[in-house]
């Protein structure tokens, strides 16, 4: 098995990091956008990551991103500040490997050694059972369920919130 190299996502990462988004806004559930983004749009929420407590590590085999994690502002109000939002997205060709497990373990890691951060929030949709398996798996704990938040691929989805504290 090839070894899995864990580390800061870097500029010349970002057309990787933009297919694997865009293949789960096309085909999955995971995020809630519903049209692929654009090189200049992910740019920006790539300038947004590894500053602040915000970091953005990738999973790197053989040269080729296989997956990415993210610690993003949870919300704008000044107040939720020590609060961040965690995302995880895993290239198909990827999945089922340990990949997230291994970027999950990073940046929770990173989180914990940040005094600025508080609590991870995760918001799931409610169909994403390997996520949701994930994220019980590092400690998360469920605590509530938006019903019928968001409407993709025919069909109305929940949202469950799972939050850790670090």
């Amino acid at each position: 098995m090839p070894t899995t190299l864990i580390r800061p996502a870097q500029q010349q990462d970002l057309p990787a990091l933009l297919a694997i988004y865009n293949h789960e806004i096309l085909n999955g559930v995971a995020t809630f956008d519903l049209q692929p983004k654009s090189l200049a749009e992910r740019q920006s929420w790539f300038d947004e990551h590894n500053k602040n407590n915000h970091p953005l590590l990738v999973a790197e085999q053989d040269g080729e991103v296989l997956g990415y994690a993210s610690l993003s502002r949870y919300a704008e109000k000044a107040a939720y500040n020590s609060t961040v939002e965690l995302s995880v997205y895993i290239a198909p060709s990827a999945r089922r490997q340990g990949i997230a497990s291994q970027l999950m373990l990073a940046v929770i890691d990173l989180a914990k050694k940040d005094n600025a951060i508080h609590l991870i929030v995760s918001l799931i949709t409610g169909t994403n059972q390997a996520s949701i398996s994930l994220h019980q798996k590092f400690g998360f704990n469920k605590v509530g369920t938006l019903h019928q938040v968001g409407y993709k691929h025919q069909q109305f989805l929940d949202v469950h919130i799972y939050e850790l504290f670090v």
